[in-house]
Parts: C-alpha cells; structure tokens; sequence
C-alpha cells in the first residue's frame, strides 16, 4: 500500500516587522496590555508582496530542501483564507509562477485548520493513486481584512507562508498519520470575515477562547489515538499559533513529556491563520529543535470553528 511523507519544508515572511510600539501608536494599546492577552511580541506585514509572492517564497524554499523540480510536483494545494481573486485560483496562480506543467490545482479555505485539511486532502490523493508528489502550502495576507483602528483584532494578526513538499512512499514509511477533522457550524460567527469587497476580520474572542482551550485537547488525543501515538511519546506539538494562552492551555492538557517541543511562533509572528502551522513548523526544524523523523502533532482550529489535526514525521 502507499501512504505518503514529508520530505521537506520551507517558509517566508515579509521583511516588515511591526512591534507592539508601532501599534501602540496607531491604536488604543500597549505593549503590556498585548502580551498579557495574546503573548504576542512582534508580527511581519505584507507591503509590496502579493499572497502568491508570499505562497512562492516559501514553496521555492521547500522545493530546494527537497532537490525536487517544478515539473516532478503533479499536486498543489494551497490553503488561505485571504485569497482576492477568485479565478485563477491562489494554487494554479502559484503553479505558474514556479513552473509547475500540468498539476491539479486546488485552493481550500476552512480558515486557520487550513493547512491540516490540505495535509490531508493531499495524503488522501497520493494514498488513492491520484498523485505522487503534492506541494502543500499555508498562505495568509491577514493584513488586507484588518481593522487597524479595532485594537481586539489589529494587534493579534500577521502575514507570511509555509510549505510541505510531500511524496509517496511505502505504507511502513508513512509520516502523515489520520487526520481528525470537524467543525461546529452552530458556532461558525465566532469568527468572521464579512463584507463587500473590502472584507474585515472580527472575532468573539473569548467564545473562541473557551471553545479552543476545552475542547481541542481531546480532539488532539483522538488524533494521536489514530496514529497509535501516545501524547507522552510525541517529539513535538504545533497548534495553530491563535494565542500563547491558548496554545499553552492546550499543551497543559495533552500529557506531553517535559522535553516535548511546544511551537509557540505566535509571539514573533503573531497569528498567521493558515499559514501559522507549517510556519513555525519549518522554522522548528531549520533551527534544528525537532529532527528527522521525529512524530509531531499537528492541529488547526478556527474560523468556522472548523479544525484538523493529524500525527505527522519531521523531514
């Protein structure tokens, strides 16, 4: 049987690093009234760069770490919630920037679990016979749907991307596990992105905030489960990087061995919807924090109250 992997991974992040300071001079806040709440420090702001030019820096990274070439891929999915054009879609517009021949092209939106469900719908297409190499690519310009003058959304968000390159292998190599996927659609206005053309993020932060840090930590454990793992044997955890409580709260819960590598991005990057999983997964591992073969869960949850996760090997 065939099953699929990691082989590598890549990420980008735009040059502009925007401080808590730069907010505090934009906006009713604080340094300490920031941190205290979300434990975020800094966030990187898309000027000049598109989401594609975004999406590519990091796909080109991943390719590289891989020695894969453009016309080797034959699937990319790209995951993003901020995409403008509706056709051609943020994955076939990537596909073309790198070269890519004749791929299947796909973009899905289930806001923050984004990259989780295009893991997914990837190792699914390779394990059907559909596809042998898949790009997976976490893309987000948060910074297009913000309110800069509503300080409970503009301090938390940021821009940037992160990317999978994953190949078939042998089923007693497989390094993607099953994933574990829902949502809670009565729930779904928790988060928002509404408008007309100029759409703008809002959120009911602490519905979220209660949802996340009771109910993600036994989906989390159910997806371990699946992937006959137990949390105390994990390498790694990277959860969407929301919020440092959150992701604390939840790494409290799940049983992890002392040494166990908790990503907590968030405080660097701020919260990249999308792109904050395989974002900070790609820098754990250039850092050399977690390494080959090493099982790490992944989880994603958010808008929509949509989520995802799945046991996967480091490159």
């Amino acid at each position: 049987m065939t099953a699929s992997r990691i082989v590598a991974l890549g990420h980008h992040q735009p040059p502009k690093v925007l401080t808590n300071d730069d907010l505090s001079a934009m906006v009713d806040t604080d340094d300490e009234w920031i941190r205290s709440r979300v434990g975020i420090r800094t966030r990187h702001i898309a000027e000049e760069e598109t989401l594609v030019d975004l999406a590519v820096g990091a796909a080109e990274k991943a390719l590289a770490r891989a020695g894969v070439t453009a016309d080797q891929v034959d699937l990319v999915a790209v995951a993003t919630c901020t995409a403008v054009e509706r056709s051609p879609n943020t994955a076939a517009a990537v596909a073309a920037r790198l070269g890519i021949p004749t791929p299947a092209a796909y973009e899905l939106n289930t806001a923050c679990s984004g990259f989780s469900y295009a893991l997914a719908t990837a190792d699914h297409a390779i394990r059907a016979g559909a596809a042998t190499r898949a790009l997976v690519i976490g893309v987000e310009r948060m910074s297009d749907i913000l309110d800069w003058t509503d300080r409970t959304t503009c301090v938390i968000f940021g821009d940037g991307a992160g990317a999978a390159v994953l190949e078939a292998v042998p089923d007693e190599r497989a390094g993607v596990g099953p994933v574990v996927w829902g949502s809670e659609p009565e729930k779904g206005d928790a988060v928002v992105i509404g408008g007309d053309w100029k759409p703008v993020i809002s959120q009911q932060g602490q519905t979220v905030f209660r949802w996340a840090t009771t109910q993600v930590a036994p989906l989390a454990r159910k997806a371990c489960e699946k992937a006959g793992i137990d949390p105390s044997e994990l390498r790694g955890f990277v959860a969407h990087q929301a919020n440092l409580r959150i992701i604390d709260a939840i790494a409290g819960k799940l049983g992890l061995a002392e040494d166990a590598v908790v990503a907590r991005d968030v405080v660097d990057s701020g919260n990249t919807s999308a792109a904050s999983i395989p974002l900070a997964l790609s820098k754990l591992v250039e850092r050399g924090e977690l390494h080959s073969g090493d099982p790490v869960l992944l989880f994603g949850f958010g808008g929509g109250l949509a989520y995802a996760g799945q046991v996967v090997r480091c490159p």
